[in-house]
């Protein structure tokens, strides 16, 4: 059962969520390599599971609708105080607004785009204290992948008003990209490389997420043989070791080692 409520936190990633075709081939593949167990719910737009580690809730899965012309991806949500002020700064800026922002449970969302296409959400809910998921299957680093990095910085900077937070709120650039800091933790980064009309996914403008898992390669060969392909090799990066993964619905991660 969970024991942890979710908080959000303006101006930051407080949540990941795969959208699948199927959800049990989805909680097949990523119960065992990630060591999830799932509760369902909620349930308002569909089919939807909780993951959970050790009884923390660390990201959902959501099913896909038939009639939706949608690939299977990962979303990362980003903490609002006001949804529909945040939706309003977004297509002021360039961005666009594909759903919502829509009332739901656990508050208020929208499912929008910035203004070189990669997807993200918003999410006006509760709010709380930062929270750093320091355990293994769970979502420790989401980075961007887009054509410009700084105005991808400035987008986002704008939107959330990232300058306008006080000094709990760091941006820096290193490691070859721009990395936002909230209460000392490295939440996100923003890296160049997307290009938008590309036929590959993995190089399209996109925010994606990297798991943290105990071993890479071991993690890397349990999800081969649970039907998933390796779109990266592991590799030592500045993060730890690192590797990239594609489920079996065509869904798209990262696995990182806990190097800390």
């Amino acid at each position: 059962m969970s024991t942890a409520k979710i908080c959000c936190v303006a101006g930051a990633p407080c949540w990941v969520s795969l959208m699948a075709r199927d959800l049990d081939v989805a909680k097949a593949f990523y119960g065992p390599l990630l060591g999830w167990e799932f509760e369902p719910g909620p349930s308002r737009w569909g089919p939807y599971e909780r993951a959970l580690v050790n009884g923390t809730e660390v990201a959902g899965i959501g099913a896909i609708a038939r009639d939706w012309e949608t690939s299977v991806s990962w979303t990362t949500y980003f903490g609002v105080e006001s949804a529909d002020a945040t939706a309003s700064d977004i297509r002021d800026r360039g961005g666009t607004v594909a759903v919502g922002p829509l009332d739901f449970d656990a508050g208020r969302l929208a499912l929008v785009a910035d203004s070189m296409g990669a997807s993200f959400g918003i999410w006006e809910g509760e709010h709380g204290p930062a929270r750093k998921l320091r355990m293994h299957g769970a979502p420790s680093w989401i980075e961007l992948r887009t054509r410009d990095t700084f105005a991808a910085a400035l987008f986002y900077g704008e939107v959330f008003h990232w300058d306008r937070r006080g000094p709990r709120y760091v941006v820096e650039w290193e490691n070859d990209r721009v990395v936002l800091y909230v209460d000392g933790h490295s939440v996100a980064g923003i890296r160049g490389g997307g290009v938008e009309a590309a036929a590959d996914p993995k190089v399209r403008p996109r925010w994606h997420v990297f798991f943290t898992v105990a071993d890479v390669d071991e993690a890397v060969r349990l999800a081969k043989d649970l039907g998933g392909e390796v779109t990266g090799e592991p590799l030592d990066s500045a993060y730890g070791r690192v590797a990239g993964i594609r489920d079996p619905e065509g869904g798209l991660l990262s696995l990182v080692a806990d190097h800390e």
